[in-house]
This record gives C-alpha cells, structure tokens and sequence, in this order.
C-alpha cells in the first residue's frame, strides 16, 4: 500500500489532532482504515488511543526484540545504546533495565 494513502473522508483525525501529535493522528486513522495487522508508536498516549481503537501496537523497543528473536541481530543493547547516544531515543532509566534485563543482555 502507498504511504500517502489519503482517506476519501474530509477532516478524519481531526479530533485525534487535538490530543496527539498530526503524524501519530494520521498513523492511528490510516492502520484502523487499512486493518493493519501492527502500529508503530511508542508515545504513551498515542499507544493508549490506538489500543483503545482496537489496535495491536509496539514501539521500537518492540522491534529491537523482535529482530533479535528472529536472529536478525546478535543484541539489543548495543543498537539501543545508539539509538540513546545518536538519534536522541529516549527511555526511562528504569524501563531500560527492566527490558534489557528482560532480554538477558545485562
């Protein structure tokens, strides 16, 4: 499916606008229009809204572990640690222990 798909509905999202940022509105509209199978969001309230909508979500700590189950990478801790330093991801102290201690790489 093109990433530009535009709803033949005026206005939708609108009202998730006032609450979310207009990506993240835009992101939620389009997976519940398309069935989608997934969403990536990692913003709290955002997560909360699509889950509310009936939608499966994950953020990228999500993907991290999936690509190391299915051995596309060795660790998470390293891409993660990256992620930190270089893009400016930002996690909570507690909820990096609490997931790389999950993951046996601490």
């Amino acid at each position: 499916m093109d990433a530009r798909h535009r709803s033949s509905r005026p206005g939708r999202g609108s009202a998730l606008r006032e609450q979310l940022d207009p990506g993240e509105a835009e992101a939620i509209v389009l997976a519940a229009e398309l069935d989608a199978k997934l969403l990536l969001v990692d913003e709290r309230r955002g997560r909360r809204i699509a889950i509310d909508r009936g939608l499966e979500v994950t953020g990228l700590l999500g993907v991290l572990a999936e690509a190391k189950a299915r051995r596309l990478i060795p660790q998470c801790k390293p891409v993660l640690d990256d992620m930190i330093r270089v893009a400016g991801f930002w996690i909570g102290d507690d909820l990096r222990v609490r997931y790389l201690r999950g993951l046996n790489e601490i």
